[in-house]
């Protein structure tokens, strides 16, 4: 992501990348070490994301989004509150309510968190971006204050009794991403003719 983005030109087309982690603690740039309350065998990662400790692992699905904000027209509060959104409207989709909470990025249901966001801005671009919990053991997320909250519950689709599984999670996310920001989708290898206007 930081290659991607330091090597980027006004005519680099943003990147969408969607993946899942192996086991791994990553603390944000702010990230207090106290947060970690007992890290076992999971590896702690720094980076140079926003934000607090979180959790990655197989079951939850991340999207990076790799976004010139200045091309886009739009900053990163604005790219936060569509990136809630739209974990918001997929998950909808799928007869889970959620919500987000002032002050706290990410997205809850019924007060658990749900999805996590922590992003960088770099040369008026962004990279990282968000972490959905699909059908991912819980667990580790009580070994560490979530997003730097002590006793924040976390949940996942599979709890709250959703059938999709992360791939058909993802491609909606990104889906509604596509549309809410105004892109056309190119598909990965595809050539984009240099006449054709890229927004």
């Amino acid at each position: 992501m930081q290659a991607f983005t330091d090597g980027r030109e006004p005519s680099t087309p943003d990147e969408f990348w969607l993946l899942e982690h192996p086991p791994v603690f990553t603390l944000g740039r702010v990230a207090r070490p106290e947060h970690v309350l007992d890290a076992g065998d999971i590896p702690l990662v720094q980076v140079d994301r926003g934000g607090q400790v979180t959790y990655h692992g197989p079951g939850q699905i991340v999207l990076y989004t790799l976004v010139d904000l200045r091309a886009r027209g739009i900053g990163v509060r604005s790219l936060v509150a569509t990136l809630e959104q739209a974990v918001i409207d997929v998950l909808g989709t799928e007869g889970v309510e959620a919500a987000r909470r002032d002050g706290a990025p990410g997205v809850y249901v019924d007060g658990r968190k749900i999805a996590a966001l922590g992003l960088r801005v770099r040369r008026g671009c962004s990279y990282h971006g968000l972490a959905l919990n699909v059908d991912c053991g819980l667990e580790p997320f009580a070994r560490i204050d979530p997003c730097g909250y002590r006793g924040l519950e976390v949940t996942s689709t599979f709890t709250e009794g959703v059938t999709a599984d992360g791939d058909l999670l993802g491609e909606r996310l990104i889906t509604r991403l596509v549309s809410a920001l105004g892109y056309r989708a190119v598909a990965e290898g595809t050539r984009v003719p240099p006449d054709m206007e890229y927004p």
